[in-house]
């Protein structure tokens, strides 16, 4: 015999519990609003116990990720097991050589992981066009979801103990704690190593006035900006003039292109809000990401204040090992343009990504030329007199 009203709390809790791919785990969802809300109330009762609150919170990270992408929570947890591994071997290794070739070995392990899921079926659709249809046979690999977030993440931490700016964790649970944290973990921003790991085991957790109210204030404006500008402008006008521009009149298309940056700035930083705001809420300090970048004077301050710790980990991790502006101008200018093609390349796999990231830095290029040839110019606008912005 079976009673209805059980059925339906058994479905729901079914619901809950199981990973739905139509319908994933966001901050701006009430269900995660629910669970938060519980999560917190459970979570005050740690701020006194280092070690249950770092389980506590893997296993909600670790929950919030399965509702995201499903069994690929694996993936996390099979690249935190990596790494910590191979930093401890970085570090106690006595030869230089030897440390070289553990952190290629890092770096190849991640960019593999990366590769494998977000460029595969790009590379096979290339191929496809390039030879004819049917030359590989198309995968449609899944991509889970925040893998470019952590990834950058892993990597940081072992490289900055390559180069001796970092001790590795003894502890793995302190390691997974860092790179599965929920707040963070889908959509950035990315939080280096050294940030966030003496945060980790604070004792006791101390949430002040002032972070309990820029976290309130945080997720409330990160909130508005992602469900109520971005969405609504996206569905309701972006949307449908990019579907169909010969439908509309030179001046909707120019507020279609105008609206479009509106949405995706609001959606970016509208997730990074909520994220640092719950952050904030926990206990722990995200640096900020985006900075008004809309005000920029010239594309240089743009990259300074749009997605602030992408622009930072792509400036430490890979402009300044192509050398930077150590090696002259020339080799300047292709380390701006190869660093900014491959962030293109992170947002997405397809040739307008490319294209995009090309375009930035030949823009930035040109900018540095800029500065280098005309006397007075400047990097920013604060730096500008008010006439020349």
């Amino acid at each position: 015999m079976t009673f209805p009203a059980t059925d339906g709390i058994t479905d729901r809790l079914q619901a809950l519990f199981a990973y739905d791919a139509s319908s994933p785990l966001i901050f701006s969802s009430g269900l995660f609003l629910f669970l938060f809300a519980g999560f917190l109330l459970v979570y005050s009762a740690f701020r006194r116990a280092p070690m249950a609150r770092i389980v506590y919170v893997i296993a909600f990270s670790l929950y919030f990720y399965y509702k995201s992408s499903g069994i690929y929570f694996l993936l996390l947890v099979f690249a935190a097991a990596s790494d910590f591994l191979i930093a401890r071997g970085i570090y106690r290794a006595r030869f230089r050589w030897t440390k070289r070739w553990l952190v290629v070995l890092s770096v190849a392990v991640n960019l593999g992981m990366l590769g494998y899921f977000k460029y595969t079926n790009f590379l096979i659709d290339i191929s496809n066009q390039l030879f004819g249809q049917g030359f590989l046979q198309f995968q449609n690999i899944f991509l889970p979801v925040g893998i470019s977030f952590f990834v950058f993440q892993s990597m940081s931490y072992t490289i900055d103990i390559y180069r001796g700016q970092l001790k590795p964790l003894s502890n793995w649970l302190d390691y997974l704690f860092y790179l599965s944290f929920f707040p963070q973990l889908v959509a950035g921003p990315i939080v280096r190593a050294r940030d966030f790991i003496p945060q980790i085991r604070q004792n006791p957790v101390v949430v002040t006035r002032e972070m309990f109210g820029t976290g309130v204030f945080l997720i409330l404006t990160g909130l508005f900006k992602k469900a109520i500008i971005s969405d609504y402008i996206s569905l309701n006008f972006v949307d449908r003039i990019f579907d169909e521009p010969l439908l509309y009149s030179g001046f909707e298309c120019l507020m279609g292109i105008y609206g479009y940056a509106l949405q995706i700035y609001c959606d970016f930083s509208g997730y990074s809000d909520m994220a640092i705001g719950i952050a904030l809420l926990l206990g722990f300090r995200f640096p900020k990401n985006f900075d008004a970048p809309y005000k920029s004077a010239t594309i240089t301050e743009f990259w300074r204040r749009w997605h602030i710790s992408l622009s930072t980990w792509l400036r430490d991790y890979l402009y300044i090992s192509l050398g930077g502006n150590r090696k002259g101008r020339i080799r300047t200018y292709g380390n701006l343009l190869l660093t900014m093609l491959l962030g293109g390349l992170w947002h997405g796999a397809a040739v307008r990504f490319i294209l995009w990231g090309g375009l930035h830095g030949a823009a930035l290029a040109l900018h540095k030329l800029w500065m280098a040839l005309v006397p007075g110019a400047k990097a920013t606008g604060a730096q500008m007199h008010w006439w020349s912005r």
